[in-house]
Order: C-alpha cells, then structure tokens, then sequence
C-alpha cells in the first residue's frame, strides 16, 4: 500500500468517528416532545377558572406535572437511542 493511499484511508477512518446516533433536533421524539408540551400548556390556559370562584379542572400545578413527566420520557427516549448503534459524524450535518 502507497503512503498516499495509507493517509487517505486514515483520513477517512478519522472522519467516521462514532457520535450519538442521530441529533436530537433530526428526531421525531423531539417533535412529539414539543407538540405534547405545546398541548398541555395551551390547555392549562383554556380551561381554566369560570369566573364563579369554582375549582380550576386543570391548574398550572397539574400542567407542570404533566410537562415535567413528559420530559422524563423524553429524557429516557434519547437515552434509549444513544445506548444502541452509534452514526457518524457526518450524520450531524
């Protein structure tokens, strides 16, 4: 093998070098994510107190609640997915 063929198969091996597998902003978790996070805040500011000094069906409290374990899962979601195969760095682009 030449030298120059040697310098460009280690280039390329040094390009592929492994990342996650895919960037969270290519992912449809992430879309899930935030359109679930959208759904809960939007509700939270709909359905709210009636003007009759009745109880809030669906308080900020709740709201935070849900968001909070919605980002648990997703959490676990890009964990799941970052403990299996890897991609390449040219994945990231």
């Amino acid at each position: 093998m030449s030298t120059h063929q040697h310098d460009a198969t280690s280039h390329e091996a040094a390009r592929n070098y492994a990342t996650e597998t895919r960037p969270a902003r290519k992912t449809t978790e992430l879309i899930a994510y935030v359109a679930a996070v959208l759904a809960v805040a939007i509700t939270a500011l709909v359905v709210g107190d009636d003007g009759d000094n009745t109880a809030d069906p669906f308080s900020a409290e709740q709201a935070l609640r849900y968001i909070t374990l919605l980002t648990i899962g997703y959490m676990i979601a890009r964990g799941l997915a970052k403990s299996g195969t890897r991609g390449h760095a040219r994945d990231t682009d």
